[in-house]
């Protein structure tokens, strides 16, 4: 299996349907989640809503990068979640996601093994690889706090 085809497998089972890392992903955690539950903070925690917003934030931004577009994302923008006040804004966000991670596992299946040791946007960002594995790094992390904020919204 080509390089691009096990990232691309790694970064669906983060998001979509995979169990091997951590026996679950985005979508399973998030699927029975209400816009109520998704946007109560317990402490000074994120909630689930910000942290979904965040991971599709970061997901949408490379991929407009593998498109041929410009690194237009900010971290200090990154948690901007704009106020989610219905199940049908939740379920907005929930698509977008799925939608945006798909594209991300698509795109990155078209791209050459080659493409993953040049540049990805300026040296400072190091290479295609580089951000790459580290997205699928960053989803298990929040993946593993929105797996954690879920029970503990459970035990209130």
């Amino acid at each position: 299996m080509s390089t691009v085809s096990q990232l691309a497998k790694r970064f669906r089972e983060v998001i979509l349907d995979g169990l091997w890392i951590a026996n679950t992903n985005f979508k399973a955690q998030l699927s029975d989640i209400t816009w109520e539950q998704a946007t109560t903070r317990v402490g000074s925690l994120n909630t689930i809503a910000m942290l979904t917003f965040h991971i599709n934030y970061y997901i949408a931004g490379l991929a407009n990068v593998f498109e041929g577009g410009n690194l237009e994302i900010r971290d200090r923008y990154s948690f901007d979640l704009p106020s989610i006040q219905s199940a049908e804004q939740w379920e907005e966000l929930l698509n977008k996601l799925w939608s945006n991670s798909e594209k991300f596992a698509t795109l990155l299946e078209q791209m050459p093994d080659s493409k993953m040791d040049e540049v990805f946007v300026e040296e400072k960002y190091g290479t295609y690889l580089r951000n790459i594995d580290g997205m699928i790094e960053h989803s298990y992390y929040h993946l593993g706090q929105i797996t954690l904020i879920k029970k503990l919204l459970a035990n209130q």
